[in-house]
């Protein structure tokens, strides 16, 4: 034994990254791993159920688990750990939901004994109907979803086979034509689908760049019905529009959109996450009007948004297939088993380094640019304390002729300089002469504003978090980061994936996020690394 792991009995595992196979390793542990310290030498990973219940349902077995521990192991792993992990992953099938023929939604479970134990939680009052036998009882299907949730919260995930609503049928064919081309699915593509369709509901991960819509638009076209799709902002709504088109033969008027401006039901509906949970005279008007519709699927692009509060009311379509898409289930509020319980468990994800070398998403090189904060605005930074610390820090007029000097380093790129603050990206738009694309530009201006970008009209452009999501600016190689949502993996994940569209010119991506040194902005860009980290990127790290 002399590999990059130290596995160790409290199910954390330190990997030494500067181990020849630390990335081979890294890659082949982020199935049931998580990243959570990065320190230079020593990266700590944490194995927890809801991982471990992933993996499971993405098709790794309990033995597959523990023989990449073994493999990689340095010194021996610990026998409880093992038999730990065994049987953690055990339970992933113990509770099936069923459409039982007589009875309707039932659950049933292997062990009667933790069915006797379950029905008398007082926490699960309320979503039982009778009791049938002793390895099932009835379950009220509006509480579908919240008994999963409920019952992972217990340690006891749910598989649920129950089925789905048919919907409305629908004709949908994909096209032989796109982009004025032959075009076909990507062979992981084809996985995604296959495993997304295999069983239950889930969540396919995919990096920025990787095609994660023509999956959802492939998904359509194999179970042939009405389908909803929830997207970010009305930007995606229009992007999956034209997708849509483009890659499928139905026409303009089979495609609807329900934003904020634009309502619209058609056989295939983009909607917005907002304007359903916009609740007017007490009640969600345009959620019941969506929910009456016979949906057979429905579509939830950025998946990993969906636990917050005012976007978890849409789960309430839990009778349909559902799946979703994200580049990473990461959540800062530890909150991914809402996404397991109400969408389903993961159930594809591909590793971006190992997109990056089959040439499906642009290499990356990330940089971290460490700036000093001048005296005065030392001073006020110590006398500062919580947001406001971070703010003064995040926005030192340090930065900005660090931000005019990588830019004039890359003379011929498209960049995008992206950031928290108006104020500063506003000043930082002034110093560059570049146009400022914020939350309260209108949609005509930042759509014209993406079509200039994307010609080269535009070489720069600053933009504020609204171009995190979904935003498909493949012509952009650089970004320049400046100040973010506080430690966000999720977020740095996102602004990297706008620079990882392949380049026609096969050139590399170069991410830089600019940091003040020795503050709290340099401690939350740590935090931030931790998912990039994971997925196999290093940083360098330059103090200017």
């Amino acid at each position: 034994m002399n590999g990059p792991l130290i596995v160790q009995s409290d199910r954390t595992v330190l990997l030494e990254s500067g181990h020849p196979l630390a990335v081979e390793a890294a890659v082949a542990i982020a199935p049931f791993a998580q990243l959570s310290r990065t320190p230079e030498y020593i990266h700590t990973y944490e194995i927890t159920p809801l991982g471990l219940w992933n993996a499971r349902a993405s098709g790794h077995d309990a033995e597959s688990v523990v023989d990449v521990l073994l493999e990689f192991a340095k010194y021996p792993v610990p026998h409880e750990l093992l038999v730990d992990i065994v049987d953690i992953m055990d339970r992933f099938g113990v509770l099936t939901l069923i459409d039982h023929p007589i009875h309707g939604l039932t659950l049933t479970a292997t062990e009667t004994g933790l069915l006797d134990e379950l029905v008398g939680q007082p926490d699960l009052v309320g979503k039982f109907g009778k009791r049938i036998d002793a390895e099932s009882v009835l379950v009220h299907p509006s509480e579908r979803g919240e008994l999963k949730h409920a019952l992972l919260q217990l340690g006891h995930p749910v598989s649920d086979h129950a089925g789905y609503v048919d919907g409305e049928a629908h004709e949908i064919a994909l096209s032989d034509d796109a982009h004025g081309g032959q075009w076909h699915l990507r062979d992981y593509q084809k996985q995604a689908i296959d495993q997304s369709l295999s069983g239950e509901s889930g969540v396919v991960v995919l990096p920025c760049g990787a095609g994660k819509t023509i999956v959802g638009v492939a998904t359509m076209s194999r179970v042939q019905t009405t389908t909803l799709i929830l997207v970010t902002n009305s930007v995606s709504a229009k992007q999956w529009k034209d997708e849509i088109l483009r890659r499928t033969t139905l026409a303009e008027d089979e495609v609807g959109e329900y934003s904020g401006s634009t309502k619209e039901i058609r056989p295939i509906t983009i909607a917005t996450y907002q304007v359903l949970t916009t609740r007017r005279k007490g009640s969600y008007l345009h959620l019941e009007l969506l929910d009456a519709k016979d949906w057979g699927l429905v579509i939830y692009d950025e998946v990993h948004l969906l636990p917050a509060p005012i976007f978890r009311l849409t789960a309430s379509l839990q009778a349909r297939r559902r799946l979703g898409l994200t580049a990473t289930l990461v959540r800062e509020d530890g909150r991914e088993d809402e996404v397991f319980s109400l969408i389903g468990p993961k159930q594809y994800e591909v590793p971006w380094k190992e997109l990056e070398r089959l040439g499906y998403i642009a290499s990356a090189a990330c940089h971290e640019v460490r700036v000093r904060l001048d005296g005065g605005t030392r001073t006020a930074y110590a006398r500062a304390d919580g947001e406001d610390r971070y703010r003064l820090a995040a926005t030192s007029d340090a930065k900005l002729p660090i931000v005019s000097e990588l830019v004039a380093d890359h003379p011929d790129a498209q960049i995008l300089v992206i950031g928290q603050y108006l104020d500063q990206l506003e000043e930082i738009g002034a110093e560059l002469g570049a146009p400022v694309l914020t939350g309260q530009t209108p949609e005509s201006v930042r759509q014209e504003l993406f079509r200039e970008f994307r010609s080269g009209e535009i070489p720069v452009l600053v933009v504020s978090k609204v171009a995190n999501f979904s935003v498909d600016l493949p012509a952009a190689s650089v970004a320049i980061q400046v100040s973010g949502a506080f430690g966000s993996r999720q977020e740095e994940a996102q602004r990297l994936g706008r620079i990882l569209r392949p380049k026609e010119d096969q050139g590399s991506a170069t991410f830089y996020t600019v940091v003040a040194a020795d503050t709290v902005d340099e401690h939350f860009a740590a935090q931030r690394r931790r998912f990039l980290t994971e997925q196999g990127y290093s940083y360098s790290i330059e103090v200017r």
